[in-house]
């Protein structure tokens, strides 16, 4: 999974070409017995023989990730991505040899009946990357995709005679540095005008379930997905959180979607998130069943789509045919249409208000009141929930070596933030509870005379266990309204956490007789109750949380800027929010039961013995198979203003993208490490405020013929001020460039061998007053570039000495893929708890920054 680039961004050059042409047995696939959890378990990987030629082997597709992964790291640029490709190619001719194929041109297998030619003007893409991060040997991500698609290419191959529609499948390279091999497939390749479909593999950890995280827009080929998977896996509460921006990476989905208008899936393996882009993305840790999963719910689908005669033409007709999916513990999937659900949502929230209405009219203003402290039951509950785990997440970094102790040890948050949540959730309600029922003995004085004081406390208390209950179904009903409203695909939980509960409520404990006094409520409304709701939500619930906990690895994405504790108050949220959501039915029995001092010994009990594992470090909060994210960059600074030329400045820099501080490291690493804030480096695509760094050895492993170099070729000073600039990136293929927005209204960018429009005129993004452009490229890349620059008319003075000290028109950082002696040496004193952390917006080993000043 790459990052989508700032800006505009130049095309890739990359040419590496292999095409061709290339089901399901109907044999079924037995599951994993190993596997405890339902909704985590994978089915049992088969052998060839076991398969036959037509069907889905893991063992074979296994053989190419044990290749690819044996390559190493392979980025854009290096010698292991040819080889990489290279092998590919060779996996491709091998299955045109043996498969009912047709043509075999350019980085594209294409598969379709030799004697059925019309069938390549329908085509359905297939897709994933063959580059890794330059940290990673990329056995997740994505060799195991590419291994998936070859086998997959090698059953498919038998069953082409039968196809209405043609199959490509894609490996393209590039998609690590700003999905370049995407983009340049869809805009270039004559094949691209006959995709109807595009379907993406990908990965944002490594192995376990394959799920689509992304569908869309038209419904058909997620409706056709979930009638034929063996092991449907789905869940559009991802696709919600993934388009919100909370999670700042891209896919190739992205450029098929947006750019080309394709409907389709994008799929992503998701367990043990914390491992991405670091030396952990390796073959011991691709679970078995991983690649068998995917490819058989892949196999069964190709076969029906390609063999279907009504694919999809181009996007939906409307938002209105959106759909709604999601999986029960892997084994049914359910999806309908958002026209369907806009009916459904508004008939159960019309239905709803009604009925509460009628209580209310009909209870009069004690309902009334009633109805008010129960909610603020509700909203004490949250209060204290959030405040009560939100305090731990102050704690942690005070007692702790790292400020996220439970990142190798996921179980640890159950401890340190569930019990804390539970506990301030359970306290909140209560102290709701008390306000309630106090109000309802006063009123009982009134309206039950002929009752005992004593009956009248006791009827108090079953009346408010009442009321609590009800106010959990308001809880959920106000959510469905919101997501309705806003079309949130995941509206779903609300719906089923509102009707379940309330059909349980009104078949067991509702009486249409206000005189009748209240009873105990029963256990098997709750069991009855929430039984839906917690089988289509646990699964989801418990991923979920394994992939917020993993993303804390490369939270901060400019070391030093955010605070440490930050990371661990969203954890924090999300983990009381889950309470507050899920138990909020259950805490309404507690108040009047003999539950309440046992959660409350439990939930200390648990939190102490948690905390105390953390502070005497019994538990480690990296380990060598879920490593701290780390960036050793051998840095040649020749930034300079426009009042002095600076001689270059070379240094080792050590930041992380982990919260926390690097004392421990550097102090095991030696080699002269000073941390602190003292040295902010600006990298033009993200800043450190926080590291650490060393002079020692950075003389060496450089020359200065490698920096960048930024030519004035010509400047008119006129009232349209144009400035031509010859950028040089030398040995870099690799670079980013900023440019000032502030002082530049457009500019125009070119390949200077060529003459080729890169980035052409016209209306240019800016961020924080900067226009970034990220550019990557394999050997035979250019690397000398002609820059137009058109400046605004009414660019502002500089004054202060802080701007003065800022005033830069061009910033430039090349990378190179190459480790300096000085480099190697801290690499190989780096703990065994850390690992490198690849993402297209960070440096190489080797960085060269370079500037132009406004006032050149």
């Amino acid at each position: 999974m790459g990052q989508r680039p700032k800006g505009s961004s130049a095309k890739s050059n990359l040419s590496v070409s292999s095409s061709g042409e290339a089901s399901n047995n109907g044999k079924g696939t037995p599951l994993d017995d190993n596997n405890k959890n339902v909704f985590e378990s994978l089915p049992a990987p088969l052998t060839l023989e076991q398969v036959g030629k037509r069907g889905f082997s893991e063992h074979e597709a296994m053989k190419h990730v044990k290749a690819l992964a044996q390559l190493g790291p392979h980025p854009v640029g290096s010698v292991a991505l040819n080889r990489a490709l290279q092998y590919v190619l060779e996996a491709s001719e091998t299955i045109k040899k043996t498969g009912s194929l047709g043509d075999l041109n350019h980085i594209v297998l294409r598969l379709l009946p030799k004697y059925a030619s019309e069938a390549g003007e329908n085509a359905i893409l297939v897709s994933s990357h063959i580059d890794s991060v330059f940290s990673a040997e990329g056995a997740g991500d994505c060799s195991s995709c590419v291994a998936v698609m070859l086998e997959l290419a090698r059953g498919i191959s038998q069953w082409a005679h039968g196809f209405k529609n043609a199959v490509i499948f894609l490996f393209n390279t590039g998609e690590e540095d700003g999905l370049n091999g995407a983009h340049s497939f869809i805009t270039q390749h004559p094949w691209s005008d006959t995709i109807q479909m595009a379907i993406d593999l990908e990965a944002m950890g490594i192995g376990g379930k394959s799920s689509i995280f992304q569908a869309g827009p038209h419904p058909w080929a997620i409706e056709n997905y979930a009638f034929v998977a063996k092991y449907p896996s789905a869940q559009i509460i991802a696709e919600d959180i993934f388009s919100s921006g909370a999670i700042k990476s891209a896919t190739d989905f992205q450029v098929y979607k947006e750019l080309a208008g394709l409907s389709g899936l994008d799929f992503a393996y998701m367990d043990n998130t914390a491992v991405y882009h670091t030396k952990n993305d390796r073959l011991k840790l691709l679970k078995p069943g991983s690649l068998q999963h995917l490819g058989d719910n892949m196999l069964a689908f190709l076969l029906h789509a390609a063999a279907s005669s009504n694919l999809p033409k181009g996007k939906g007709e409307s938002s209105q045919d959106k759909a709604i999916y999601f999986d029960i513990l892997g084994t049914y999937m359910i999806t309908f249409r958002q026209r369907l659900a806009n009916m459904l949502y508004n008939s159960v929230i019309l239905q709803s208000l009604l009925i509460w209405t009628t209580s209310v009219l009909m209870g009069g203003y004690v309902a009334a009141i009633s109805l008010a402290l129960s909610c603020l039951s509700v909203i004490l509950m949250w209060i204290c929930s959030i405040s009560f785990s939100v305090i731990v997440a102050f704690i942690l970094p005070l007692v702790s070596s790292s400020p996220v102790p439970f990142v190798a040890s996921p179980w640890l948050v159950v401890g340190l933030f569930g019990a804390p949540a539970l506990l301030g959730a359970f306290v909140g309600h209560h102290m709701g509870y008390l306000i309630l029922q106090s109000y309802l003995s006063l009123t009982f004085v009134g309206r039950k005379r002929n009752l005992p004081t004593s009956v009248q406390a006791d009827v108090a208390k079953l009346d408010a266990e009442r009321w609590l209950y009800k106010a959990g179904l308001l809880q959920w009903l106000i959510l469905l309204m919101v997501g309705n409203y806003y079309k949130i695909g995941s509206s779903y939980l609300a719906l089923a956490w509102l009707i379940s509960p309330a059909f349980a409520y009104g078949l067991l404990e509702a009486t249409l007789s206000p005189a009748r006094l209240p009873k105990p409520l029963k256990t098997l409304t709750l069991l009855i109750g929430l039984s839906i709701p917690f089988l289509i939500s646990s699964g989801m619930i418990i991923r979920l949380t394994a992939i917020v906990i993993g993303t804390v690895i490369r939270f901060v994405r400019n070391p030093g800027s955010t605070p440490e504790w930050l990371g661990n108050m969203i954890i924090a949220i999300f983990i009381a929010a889950v309470i507050c959501l899920t138990m909020v039915y259950l805490l309404s029995y507690v108040h009047i039961s003999g539950a309440k001092m046992p959660i409350i010994v439990a939930t200390c009990i648990l939190f102490a013995i948690s905390l105390g594992a953390v502070w005497m470090g019994v538990v480690p909060p990296f380990t060598e198979d879920t490593a701290r994210a780390v960036n050793v960059v051998h840095v040649v600074d020749t930034t300079g203003t426009d009042s002095e030329k600076l001689e270059p400045v070379s240094y080792v820099s050590l930041f992380s993208t982990t919260p926390g501080n690097l004392i421990k490291e550097a102090d095991q690493i030696g080699e002269g490490f000073v941390c602190g804030r003292d040295r902010l480096q600006e990298f033009v695509t993200f800043s450190v405020s926080y590291s650490c760094w060393t002079d020692k050895g950075a003389e060496s492993g450089w020359v200065a013929s490698d920096i960048p170099a930024i030519h004035v070729e010509k400047d008119t000073k006129e009232d349209n001020r144009i400035t031509q600039i010859l950028i040089d990136t030398k040995l870099s293929t690799r670079w980013s460039l900023g440019i000032n927005t502030k002082q530049i209204e457009d500019f125009q960018l070119k390949d200077t061998e060529l003459s080729e429009e890169l980035i052409p005129l016209g209306e240019k993004s800016s961020v924080d007053g900067w226009h970034i452009i990220q550019f990557s490229g394999g050997t035979k890349a250019p690397t000398k570039f002609d820059l137009t620059l058109f400046w605004n008319k009414t660019h502002s003075a500089i004054t202060s000495d802080d701007e003065k000290k800022e005033n830069l028109l061009l910033r430039i950082r090349s990378d190179v893929d190459r480790q300096t002696p000085q480099i190697e040496k801290v690499l190989q004193k780096l703990p065994l708890w850390c690992s490198l952390f690849g993402k297209s917006s960070l440096p190489n080993t080797l960085a060269f920054l370079s500037s132009l000043p406004v006032d050149f």
